[in-house]
């Protein structure tokens, strides 16, 4: 049975292809002629990031080659003219509303707006509350964002060319595309097998065991939901077959057993968006970054932080690189400089948890961090500066009579909602904050604090309909966010749980603890 393809895929690759090699006019006629259009950028989020900051000469050089809708494109080109009016740059602005084919439509559909803006370019003065009205130019900036980033979306570059490679080097291929499923050619991935219905765990299916002297510290899915992959506190990093429980030997350099490793226990893991990268971070303050699918080590920090890394996340586009550690603060390095970009300072204790918000569309990017100070911070990401601080637990814990904040442990983004978060702290309740510290909703194990059932760590199902948070005692508790109830509790571990992850589409938990063996949960 034969791989399916779309037609309009290849016409895509085509079209792409086209517009890698500037052959414009080529491209022009096949989209008129088929009817299909490309529409896609480097980056969505650097072509958001052009229109908030006003760099429209990058932002109207990837305009000429994707198909807008005639509205929001006459929307961008007034945005335009409007600020280089605003610049002074009167001839410009001039030839924007008098050359540009939006324009002249704008002057056939709706004479009353385009006589408004040649009285504005007839002007000697410029004043905002004419040109902009009741609104400002940031605000429109923004508006303009959120209606054209539903327009356009991201490939890899150099599509055809790299599955004409692909095709030469088929043998080689990893296995992951059986014959007779369906892929999509132009994105270069195969379907994503989703369960349709969310359901807590409530058996063990698989476990994948280590040497006595070897258990993980950390575990990960790859967004992709293709692999899992485990840190080791004797160094190592090991991807797995989780169906199976064996080693992936589909990638040659496990074949050959030469794996990723570090000196030290691999404390965290995070990918990039597409799952080519994997970040790890470990107790001697070093990250690395490799390329998962070949092993090859593509950059390294050695001196990243002082102390170990407790948390790793990468930024949408792939160029940045968030980490945590226990030396109480959070950096950004840069994939391509390999250096430490940004600093964020102002926690009193370890970082344990840090996140980028997923709204993409708003002007200004923001981080989220939890710390063993007991505090929840909210950083703009690119000044640094602390926007917010909140404690989403009330009091502190006592120990050895002695009085102390409750820690942070995970925090965690909502799914499907950006302007929400899951903090999970030592303590038998985890909360769902808003991203100022407004408590939504929380929910309790029922166990009295510091009895042995505080959380360690917690995770989401792919949708949001589940929370799952990992007591100190080895117990899994499920939460229903719709129903706010407590919905299963499985005994995962008989001591020390470290630590839990969620597949990213599938009804699938993984634990893990120092007694040794990773299991895999799935529901019965």
């Amino acid at each position: 049975m034969a791989t399916e393809v779309e037609a309009t895929d290849v016409i895509k690759l085509i079209l792409q292809f086209c517009a890698e090699n500037s052959l414009t006019h080529t491209m022009k006629a096949l989209q008129e002629e088929s009817g299909v259009a490309l529409n896609t950028v480097e980056s969505v989020e650097g072509f958001v990031s052009d229109i908030n900051n006003g760099h429209w000469d990058s932002v109207l050089r990837q305009a000429l080659s994707l198909k807008l809708p005639t509205a929001k494109l006459v929307n961008l080109y007034e945005q335009v003219m409007l600020e280089m009016l605003e610049l002074r740059e009167i001839e410009t602005a001039r030839s924007l509303l008098r050359n540009t084919e939006a324009m002249q439509t704008l002057k056939g559909s709706d004479w009353e707006r385009y006589r408004r803006l040649e009285d504005l370019v007839a002007r000697t003065y410029f004043d905002p509350r004419d040109a902009y009205g009741d609104s400002s130019k940031e605000r429109r900036r923004g508006q303009l964002a959120s209606s054209l980033v539903v327009e356009v979306s991201e490939v890899p570059a150099s599509r055809l060319l790299s599955l004409v490679g692909q095709a030469l080097k088929w043998q080689q291929n990893q296995g992951q595309l059986p014959p007779g499923t369906a892929f999509d050619l132009f994105r270069g991935t195969a379907p994503l097998v989703q369960d349709e219905e969310e359901a807590p765990p409530a058996q063990e299916t698989r476990a994948i065991k280590f040497t006595k002297k070897s258990h993980p510290e950390s575990a990960y899915f790859t967004p992709d939901g293709q692999h899992l992959i485990t840190g080791s506190v004797d160094g190592f990093m090991e991807v797995w077959n989780y169906s199976t429980g064996r080693l992936n030997k589909d990638l040659q350099y496990q074949k050959d057993e030469k794996f990723m490793m570090h000196s030290e226990s691999v404390l965290c893991m995070a990918s990039s968006r597409d799952s080519e990268m994997l970040a790890t971070g470990s107790q001697d303050g070093q990250i690395k970054v490799w390329r998962l699918r070949t092993g090859q080590l593509l950059r390294r920090y050695d001196k990243a932080h002082s102390h170990g890394i407790t948390t790793l996340c990468f930024s949408r586009d792939g160029q940045g690189l968030l980490s945590g550690s226990f030396d109480t603060t959070l950096r950004i390095h840069g994939l391509k400089s390999g250096r430490m970009l940004k600093e964020f300072r102002g926690h009193t204790s370890y970082v344990n948890s840090g996140i980028y918000t997923a709204d993409i569309v708003a002007a200004t990017q923001q981080i989220v961090s939890g710390s063993s100070d007991g505090t929840v911070k909210v950083w703009d990401a690119r000044s640094s500066e602390c926007m917010f601080t909140f404690s989403p637990h009330l009091g502190t814990s006592m120990v050895k009579g002695v009085s102390k904040e409750v820690p942070v442990n995970t925090v965690l983004s909502m799914p499907q909602n950006v302007e929400q978060i899951v903090v999970c702290n030592r303590s038998p309740t985890v909360y769902i904050l808003t991203l100022k510290g407004t408590l939504v909703r929380s929910f309790s194990s029922g166990k009295a604090e510091g009895t042995g059932g505080d959380f360690v760590s917690a995770c989401t199902s792919p949708k949001g309909e589940f929370i799952y948070c990992l007591a100190e005692d080895g117990v899994l508790y499920c939460f229903s966010q719709e129903s706010g109830k407590l919905e299963k509790i499985l005994t995962v571990h008989d001591k020390e749980p470290i630590g839990l992850a969620h597949h990213p589409h599938r009804n699938m938990v993984v634990t893990y603890s120092e007694d040794g063996p990773l299991k895999v949960w799935t529901p019965a």
